[in-house]
């Protein structure tokens, strides 16, 4: 059987290279909307149906994160395509079947290893892989190990490739100086943005011109697809590293602190959960929430779900009714923040005095801390964070509020054995 696919009417223009590149990386950073995990979902069905002995392993960093994206993302191809017939996708194991020759799509996450390390396939060669989200796995061994799996001789014609696409949030990330700073002639390495999706709505480009004007800097990055300038951070001394808390919460005087910074349709509601360990000076970022469009009974469910209703929870003054009415669902302990002048500064200070210690898990308090930065005006740095990057940050210092006193709070180490 002979299938007709006129694949240019259905990916569109800005990827002729990507779509013809051969070598061993083909890494893709861009804008929101620029269409690379889009034309990547169709370049991996595409190529499948036609190299016959060809099998793709899809990862992002947690397993469960490739079921509403990479996995939702290519069966929409097979069905923009027309061939849903041709190919079967399954939930468990969760994974895509090319039926006419028993070809596979695997997907995995980094949060299991032991699940990539031992892939083997029933029919063919394991040619490809795609890191979608790459931007969020931060040890580049990780992505090593992955890497050196995809190796051995291929019949001739057919290649290995690990194709990778991200958002690129700060320029000290290590896909920047591995792939773009020292290109080689076996790495494809490109930039895309929005303006090169033709399918793009206009209430989409609206946004992006109001964002060019409203906000520069996270244009930069959200519209350009250029890599966040670290420059001038906030915070320095942080790492992202594993640990686990309930060690850490029984050190003397560990302590538990827990932050709320409200959102609702344009900004996230923001939720922290640290440990302090004021006598060495480390602050461990061990949980999170960050969602938009939360209601106040969506925030209390929230904070009973993770096993946080007992806790003293400190959130933004400005919403006096959101945090009585949060109260009254059955979150007794929270309270409002004391703001008052240069508390933003006396709070930034404060938290500076630690090492902050960040859980992998903690995805958007990664992107924020390394986003958060001064203000600058003409050129100058000046003694003011930027309004931007900072719905976690804001809630990480209303959480810290009583470590400037001599006293903190005790937490209910019952959380731990949840």
């Amino acid at each position: 059987m002979t299938l007709k696919i006129n694949i240019s009417q259905k990916i569109g223009k800005g990827y002729g290279a990507f779509w013809r590149y051969k070598g061993r990386y083909k890494v893709v950073k861009g804008s929101r909307g620029s269409k690379k995990s889009y034309t990547t979902a169709y370049w991996i069905i595409y190529n499948m149906m036609k190299y016959p002995l060809a099998n793709t392993l899809v990862i992002r960093k947690v397993f469960k994160d490739n079921l509403k994206s990479t996995y939702a993302q290519l069966k929409k191809c097979v069905n923009e395509l027309g061939v849903s017939h041709l190919w079967k996708f399954s939930l468990s194991p969760l994974e895509a079947t090319y039926l006419p020759t028993g070809q596979k799509i695997l997907f995995r996450g980094l949060n299991d290893p032991m699940s990539i390390t031992s892939i083997t396939v029933e029919h063919g060669y394991l040619c490809w892989c795609w890191f979608e989200e790459a931007y969020q796995i931060n040890n580049e061994d990780d992505f090593n190990k992955v890497d050196m799996s995809i190796r051995g001789k291929l019949p001739e014609g057919y290649f290995k490739q690990i194709i990778i696409t991200f958002n690129p949030w700060s320029e000290k990330h290590w896909l920047k100086k591995r792939f773009f700073d020292s290109p080689d002639s076996n790495t494809l390495a490109l930039t895309t943005t929005y303006e090169c999706n033709e399918w793009l709505g206009d209430d989409d480009r609206a946004l992006f011109e109001q964002m060019k004007i409203n906000n520069p800097r996270r244009y930069n990055i959200e519209g350009l697809g250029n890599w966040g300038i670290a420059e001038g951070l906030v915070y320095e001394n942080f790492i992202e590293q594993e640990f686990d808390y309930m060690d850490i919460s029984k050190r003397a005087g560990a302590k538990a602190v827990f932050g709320l910074d409200f959102g609702y349709t344009n900004d996230p509601t923001a939720f922290v959960a640290a440990i302090v360990d004021q006598d060495n000076k480390e602050l461990y970022i061990f949980d999170e929430h960050y969602q938009k469009a939360m209601t106040n009974e969506d925030i209390a469910n929230m904070i009973k779900y993770k096993g946080y209703s007992k806790e003293t929870i400190t959130a933004d003054s400005a919403e006096p009714k959101s945090i009585d009415d949060i109260k009254s669902k059955g979150i007794y302990r929270i309270k409002a923040a004391k703001k008052g002048k240069d508390s933003i500064l006396n709070g930034i200070q404060n938290i500076q005095d630690y090492k902050i210690i960040i859980h992998p898990k903690c995805e958007n308090f990664l992107i924020e801390i390394n986003n958060y930065v001064w203000s600058n005006k003409n050129g100058t740095i000046i003694n003011k964070p930027i309004d931007d990057f900072n719905h976690l940050m804001d809630a990480l210092r209303y959480a810290m509020e009583d470590t400037k006193k001599s006293g903190l709070v005790i937490m209910d180490k019952s959380i731990f054995s949840l």
